[in-house]
């Protein structure tokens, strides 16, 4: 076979695959036909071309499978900053993520401004340990400059063998020049809720993320707890969602359940408002009805603002803190053929009283400040509002109620937040009646 019948058959493949792949992107409009079907076509005869001249043109030998995929990844990072190709690697470290145990060295991250900026260091990791922050910029992964590289590339060598370190240089607010962080790598296995007692009466449970064992694990927390209090009913809750990027979907709603008696929990809309909105709604299992105050800030994103946003619409809690990311977009993932996935934003998430939280947040009833670090390290919040290519919020008919509150700022190392949560269940009869 000739070199040029072998360029010809690659571009022809590669370009019916796309080609399926965007038809079937467009669903039912696959046949239709008019202006908008003959503008894919023309658009596609362009892509071919491109193809075309860097198989014969460019200096090195460029595989089919590399072509397609970096053509992919461009088409899903164009989008939206959740939206991502994830090669048969990537797929199942992230199928390994959601059941709480992967390697790594523990954040959450995003890009903003061209750079990986941290969303937040998951609690007891690597990077936690090692003093990584929200909204840290990473300039460089081990000597690489990081500024616009995608999510998935970051990802990629952030990652790798337990024991090995992985330098990142780190610009902080209130840096004066960028820092080295030597984090040692690790099989990651988050414990998805812990608990303790505050003292007498009163429960602390954590949820650092939403993952596939969180409802069972918060379950045994509240019987602990109890058990604990000498078996008597719990007179408050501390729910602490601080710093917890979200997870899984189902596990925010199950998690709700836990704390209403019946009604609407969260619902999603897609891209045909009538056709695909789904709702999500408590099974009235009562397992603690007891007073509940959930710390958020602006680490707490997706799941965790699907509970808050649900227990604040009823009313069922008190939320204390500062206000949160706003992540309120629903990302679906479509497993292909060859192992790999693709990542797409599929909806957005509405409270119960329909408030869009998509690059808003969730405001809470009472806005504490947690000074934990000294005043020149303080950290700037990063938002989902801030990312480059955010989805715009919807325009909220109905607005939460919101109580400003006296904001504070902690005067010593202590965790003040926390502190504020426990005296509010302790005058919880006074402030909500009994």
């Amino acid at each position: 076979m000739s070199k040029k019948l072998k360029i010809s058959l690659s571009v022809f493949f590669v370009f019916i695959f796309v080609l399926g792949f965007l038809m079937g992107a467009q669903g039912k409009k696959t046949y239709a036909t008019g202006a908008d079907s003959k503008e894919i076509y023309e658009y596609l005869k362009t892509f071919s071309d491109v193809i075309d001249l860097v198989k014969k043109n460019y200096v090195d030998d460029v595989k089919d499978k590399e072509i397609v995929y970096a053509a992919i990844k461009g088409i899903l990072e164009s989008l939206d900053p959740h939206s991502s190709f994830l090669t048969p690697d990537m797929y199942k470290d992230m199928q390994s993520e959601t059941k709480g145990e992967f390697g790594g060295i523990g954040i959450e991250i995003t890009i903003k401004d061209g750079f990986p900026t941290v969303i937040a260091p998951i609690e007891d990791t690597p990077a936690y340990k090692a003093g990584i922050k929200t909204g840290d910029h990473i300039l460089k992964i081990d000597g690489k400059p990081a500024r616009n590289m995608s999510l998935m590339d970051v990802v990629k060598l952030i990652r790798g063998s337990k024991g090995k370190p992985v330098i990142l240089n780190i610009m902080r607010n209130g840096f004066t020049a960028p820092r080295d962080y030597n984090v040692v790598r690790d099989v990651i296995v988050v414990k998805s809720v812990k608990y303790r007692m505050l003292e007498d009466n009163y429960g602390y449970v954590r949820i650092a993320q939403f993952q596939e064992k969180t409802t069972k694990d918060l379950d045994n927390a509240i019987k602990a707890l109890e058990k604990a209090n000498k078996d008597k009913p719990l007179k408050g809750i501390v729910l602490d969602l601080r710093n917890n990027p979200g997870g899984l979907l189902e596990q925010a709603v199950d998690v709700s359940d836990k704390f209403l008696p019946d009604g609407l929990i969260v619902y999603i809309e897609g891209k045909k408002k009538d056709d695909s909105k789904v709702k999500f709604y408590a099974n009235k299992k009562n397992d603690y009805m007891g007073p509940l105050v959930i710390l958020v800030n602006d680490g707490s994103a997706s799941a965790s603002e699907i509970v808050a946003g649900a227990l604040q619409d009823y009313k069922r809690a008190i939320l204390v803190g500062t206000k949160t990311f706003g992540k309120g977009s629903v990302q679906t993932i479509f497993p292909l053929g060859d192992g790999s996935a693709v990542r797409l934003t599929t909806a957005k998430y509405f409270t119960p009283k329909g408030r869009s939280i998509q690059a808003e947040g969730i405001t809470p009833d009472i806005i504490v400040d947690n000074n934990v670090t000294k005043a020149k390290e303080k950290v700037v919040p990063i938002k989902e509002k801030d990312l480059e290519r955010h989805i715009e919020s919807e325009k909220n008919s109905t607005k939460p109620e919101e109580n400003e509150g006296s904001s504070k700022k902690a005067t010593s190392e202590d965790d003040f937040q926390l502190s504020m949560g426990l005296q509010i269940l302790k005058g919880w009869d006074a402030l909500r009646g009994k």
